[in-house]
């Protein structure tokens, strides 16, 4: 085996296709709990080797590509804290509605509100992932999103409950 080949826990991400009900909305809190963990190197784990993404106007593919991307977001947005929510979901795809809280390095606040699109392959690891998302300036005391960095409290709001 050689440095770079993958160990049996990185081809095999359960809740594996066609989702259910209950495996998507276990797969969307997955996905939640990696991106608030701000962990680049981890959360790319949950993408294939080639795995192709549209981040708003930005087209990557591939992991090293994705843990680069991420690398550099969370060093520009501060304070990360992000909610998603199951939108849809059909065999090895589902939708999501997402909304995450940051701030710049000069102070200012943000909402960022989006939709994603995810198809997965058969060992669950996402091989497409489509995100269209728009950045609102907010108040710092206008903030929904007020757990401490890390992952969302299981008794916190929905987006839904928040009227997000």
């Amino acid at each position: 085996m050689n440095a770079t080949a993958e160990t049996p826990s990185q081809l095999s991400r359960p809740p594996l296709p066609p989702f259910t009900l209950e495996s998507a909305t276990q797969k969307v809190r997955m996905a939640e709990d990696a991106w608030n963990s701000r962990d680049p190197a981890r959360v790319a784990l949950a993408y294939t080797p080639m795995s192709q993404w549209r981040n708003r106007s930005e087209f990557l593919t591939g992991r090293a590509a994705i843990e680069a991307f991420l690398t550099s977001k969370w060093r520009r947005e501060q304070d990360y804290r992000l909610v998603k929510e199951l939108w849809s979901f059909h065999g090895n795809r589902i939708a999501v509605r997402f909304c995450y809280e940051w701030h710049d390095h000069g102070g200012e606040w943000f909402r960022s509100y989006g939709n994603e699109n995810w198809e997965f392959d058969e060992n669950g690891l996402m091989q497409l992932r489509l995100a269209s998302i728009n950045d609102l300036p907010i108040d710092g005391t206008e903030r929904k999103f007020l757990w401490p960095i890390g992952r969302r409290p299981d008794d916190y709001a929905s987006l839904s409950e928040m009227g997000l």
